[in-house]
């Protein structure tokens, strides 16, 4: 009888073990799948503005200066994030690149306002310590995304506006220009278009929604070209960074999304960085930067699944427009809800992609 109950229990012990092994190959299996998910080294995404772009309104010639202008500008911050750079420093000089250029709506090729002037904004913030810095309304500061860093560097502040901001640029050393440095014949000649359209509008109907037809027409033909960068970098920083000359015809200092840290840019190391661009009002009222980045954190989402969620929300809401961002693991997303967005991502493996239209 004993030897019956002994050998009862050593088959238990036997298949119990047994069990227990299994158990432990399967968990073994599970944390080896997710230790290979791949991790980037470092990684840069890059927009030049979401609207109606459509192929058979691009000429050749002029699709081919923006990709050649898109791949200048993410090289720049790519070879930065490939030496060993910071993140800081590659979307910063990423993003002077493309402000120089007066292809996009930013720096040189700022869109003009209401009263023919150019008032430029542009936002940074730095996913290591969550601290950020913009500027809003500038006239004579070259590149604005320098004057953001400078703030968030430099000040007690986040956000600093107009005059002040000037100011605060020649009082840091930052390259000031004269106000008709920021004019293009383009841009100037996009205005009196508008202002002729309006002018007639509002000379042959005084019907409220004549008039509301406009500005929101208005307003989808006139907010082509901001810019955004988002890198990571080799020792796991994310940095977003935005600048705009805003929107054709705007009024009374009307501020969009750019500068406003949450909804036109956001970084956090434990998420994402992400850098929007669109109809700012809308973006402003979704706070799209930030909601991306909970949903990540609070929701334990993709960020493919996040950004399309968030940008399902802009338009349910009445707004357009796209955002380009990444994690913190280098995965990169291009996502919008318009024909077209100006964008580019470049991995640590130096792979390339750029792309205008939809369908890309």
């Amino acid at each position: 009888m004993k030897k019956h109950i002994i050998f009862l229990l050593a088959l238990v012990v036997f298949f119990n073990c047994k069990n227990e092994s299994t158990n432990n190959t399967d968990l073994s299996s599970n944390n080896k799948s997710q230790k290979t998910t791949e991790k980037a080294e470092f990684a840069i995404i890059i927009h030049g503005g979401a609207g109606t772009i459509l192929k058979k309104n691009m000429t050749p010639e002029r699709e081919a200066s923006f990709k050649a202008k898109l791949e200048e500008a993410i090289r720049v911050g790519h070879n930065i994030l490939k030496n060993g750079g910071s993140s800081l420093d590659a979307v910063e000089k990423t993003i002077n690149v493309m402000e120089d250029s007066p292809l996009f709506n930013a720096g040189k090729g700022a869109v003009f306002t209401h009263a023919e002037t150019n008032e430029l904004d542009a936002s940074i913030m730095d996913g290591r310590t969550l601290n950020a810095g913009a500027s809003a309304g500038t006239t004579t500061v070259r590149n604005p995304i320098n004057l953001a860093r400078a703030i968030m560097e430099k000040s007690n502040h986040v956000m600093l506006s107009g005059k002040g901001a000037e100011t605060f640029a020649e009082e840091q050393g930052l390259t000031l220009v004269e106000p008709d440095y920021f004019f293009t014949e383009s841009r100037f000649n996009g205005l009196k278009r508008v202002k002729e359209k309006q002018a007639k509008i509002e000379k042959n109907t005084d019907t409220e929604s004549a008039l509301i037809n406009f500005y929101n027409e208005d307003i989808q033909n006139s907010k082509f070209g901001t810019v955004g960068c988002v890198a990571l970098d080799k020792n796991g920083n994310i940095v977003a960074g935005t600048s705009t000359g805003g929107m054709t015809n705007k009024r009374y200092g009307r501020i969009g999304d750019a500068p406003i840290i949450g909804s036109g840019t956001y970084a956090n190391n434990a998420t994402c960085g992400v850098s929007s661009t669109g109809w700012g009002e809308y973006f402003i009222r979704a706070q799209v930067a930030h909601d991306i980045s909970a949903l990540i954190e609070y929701k334990g989402l993709s960020l493919q699944e996040a950004a399309k969620i968030v940008l399902d929300k802009v338009k349910a809401l009445g707004g357009d427009g796209g955002i380009v961002a990444l994690d913190k693991n280098g995965s990169m997303v291009a996502e919008f809800n318009t024909a077209g967005m100006y964008r580019a991502q470049m991995n640590d493996k130096g792979e390339l992609n750029i792309g205008i239209y939809e369908k890309e």
